[in-house]
């Protein structure tokens, strides 16, 4: 669980989408939980298929005068609020992520935002300021996708909204594609050593900026 003791280790938040543990996904959430423990931070892996996370936006979660907070919503945004960097790990399926991804984007990140706040970037939330970085995987090549605009129009249409609506620092979007049954042990350790590289950036980067705000202050 998430720490309020400020001279606690920086915190990431994992966040993992898919039915198999043994996936290519699982292991990619796994390396980089391991990569930022070895520089010191935290991690907190949330596998959403093994929390048997409930996606369905009920009608009482609405903003308005019925609303109201399921507890999962609420441990959820609990554990998100001392995070300094927010990783999604997941597989496009059809052009989109898992619909489960979306329904925690929608029950939990948009928790009690109002299209309002959304489109004036005011849906002030435990994302406020902090980082995003995204694993997608695909059994088709990029090529193809970048064909069809499926990746980009992912970028698009959820990674750089996110970004917007709950005014986000940064983000950024790693993919790996060509990922299928048999794929080669070779190309898995590679990959895995870039998921390894990337959490010592994205530390990097959180360091510079809190330097900044530091010699700012």
């Amino acid at each position: 669980m998430a720490s309020n003791d400020p001279g606690a280790a920086p915190l990431h938040v994992v966040i993992l989408c898919h039915p198999d543990d043994n996936s290519f996904n699982a292991s990619v959430a796994r390396a980089y939980c391991d990569a930022v423990e070895k520089h010191g931070h935290r991690a907190i892996l949330r596998d959403l298929y093994a929390m048997n996370f409930n996606p369905i936006l009920r009608r009482e979660e609405r903003p308005g005068p019925a609303f109201r907070r399921f507890p999962d919503v609420a441990d959820e945004l609990a554990i998100l609020a001392d995070a300094v960097a927010f990783v999604l790990v997941y597989p496009i399926w059809f052009g989109t992520p898992p619909a489960m991804m979306k329904g925690y984007v929608e029950r939990v990140l948009g928790s009690a935002a109002t299209a309002q706040d959304v489109q004036a970037a005011a849906a002030k939330g435990v994302l406020t300021g902090k980082v995003m970085i995204s694993f997608t995987s695909s059994a088709a090549r990029e090529v193809w996708l970048n064909l069809q605009g499926q990746v980009n129009g992912l970028r698009s249409c959820f990674d750089h909204y996110i970004k917007h609506a709950f005014a986000l620092r940064m983000v950024r979007h790693v993919h790996y594609d060509e990922i299928v049954d048999g794929v080669d042990a070779g190309f898995v350790r590679q990959y895995l050593s870039d998921v390894r590289m990337e959490a010592g950036k994205v530390i990097r980067e959180l360091a510079d900026a809190s330097a900044r705000a530091a010699a700012a202050g």
